[in-house]
């Protein structure tokens, strides 16, 4: 059960509305502040789509929504929040300019977390002038009301119990948190990334593959390993009866071999933008936005749901974590459940007053 009160989320983009979403559908009253005229109507798409992955979830019901409000400025957002979520984009003057405005107005006790994906929180929160202590990255993957993992990171003036905090916030709504051991920028999931990314892009610019059989490659190979076991814990399979260690033996000499060209960055210039955006719309084959959204949900339910299955019923990797979320929300529900049915037992209850007919008056 989630230990929030009340939330504010500043930002309502892709990551911004995904947190909004992950709040509302654990129960947990949100405030967001986004100037974008068009922010009701993005938000309101992403919860749409939110709302049909968990009803697959936790076909019983779902529990009580959280009630969203539409602040005017990050003052009213934050005002009385225990917990805020910055989504905002990827400057560190904007982060400036909106850490110092959450910081002034914010309760002392909140703790305010970062969805950036590569600015050190150091960096960050020497914006915070009341209270840096507090800020913490809390960097989610999208989408954020599905994926459960969401790394954590200090900065130099973080007080550890603020990060022991936000793991246990994070926690309570569902998620995996992961702190990050060093400060570093881009911390470890998307260190990771960018060099798939660029090794990615050479690929495609030299025409060794097309993106729709890059992509085939990871979901039809690796990507299925990865997504219950991880690198490691795969490569130690493929070390067999010896392990890792075998394994390190047999494949680490590959490393010395020029393969990869992760040390260089192909020029991103707009033939290489017009190459990949073209290949991807053809591996679209027409289907929107929206669509490609809901079979990406549909497929992270299904696998998780999945792995929920596995270890005799235990669950395995984000399937364990996926059933107790489940429970959880389950929980939840009935909760809402019990009292509606308590609050209709008492409205049938409730003595109904008669209505006195008006007395005649005597004729004169």
């Amino acid at each position: 059960m989630s230990i929030i009160n009340k939330a504010a989320a500043i930002g309502g983009g892709v990551i911004g509305a995904g947190w909004v979403a992950r709040l509302l559908l654990n129960g947990v009253d949100v405030s967001i502040f986004d100037p974008d005229p068009e922010a009701s109507r993005k938000v309101s798409e992403v919860m749409k789509g939110a709302r049909r992955a968990y009803k697959q979830m936790v076909p019983g019901g779902l529990p009580k929504e959280g009630k969203l409000t539409f602040a005017k400025t990050i003052a009213e957002a934050v005002a009385d929040a225990d917990f805020i979520q910055e989504s905002v984009p990827e400057r560190l003057d904007l982060k400036h300019r909106v850490l110092a405005e959450i910081d002034l107005y914010a309760p002392a006790n909140a703790i305010v977390g970062s969805s950036t994906s590569g600015i050190k929180p150091t960096d960050m929160q020497v914006a915070m002038k009341k209270h840096p202590e507090r800020l913490v990255v809390g960097h989610p993957f999208n989408p954020v009301y599905l994926l459960p993992l969401v790394e954590i990171v200090g900065g130099e003036q973080t007080f550890p119990e603020a990060i022991e905090v936000a793991k246990e916030i994070y926690a309570s709504i569902g998620m995996k948190p992961v702190v990050i051991r060093k400060e570093i920028e881009a911390f470890v999931g998307d260190r990771l990334l960018e060099a798939a990314w660029r090794e990615a892009l050479w690929l495609i610019k030299d025409g060794i593959c097309t993106v729709e059989e890059l992509d085939d490659i990871m979901r039809y190979g690796f990507g299925l390993r990865w997504a219950q076991m991880g690198m490691f814990q795969v490569y130690r399979v493929a070390g067999g009866e010896a392990g890792m260690r075998h394994f390190m033996a047999q494949f680490g000499p590959c490393l010395k071999w020029p393969w990869t060209k992760l040390m260089d960055v192909p020029e991103f210039n707009d033939e290489l933008v017009d190459l990949i955006a073209t290949q991807s719309d053809d591996q679209a084959h027409g289907l929107s936005i929206r669509e490609l959204e809901k079979i990406r949900d549909d497929n992270l339910v299904a696998i998780m749901d999945a792995l929920s299955k596995q270890n005799k019923g235990k669950g395995w990797g984000a399937g364990a974590l996926h059933k107790d979320y489940t429970r959880q929300l389950a929980k939840l529900a009935a909760k809402k459940t019990t009292a509606s049915k308590a609050a209709e037992k008492a409205k049938a209850s409730k003595p109904v007053k008669k209505v006195e007919k008006p007395k005649k008056k005597k004729k004169g």
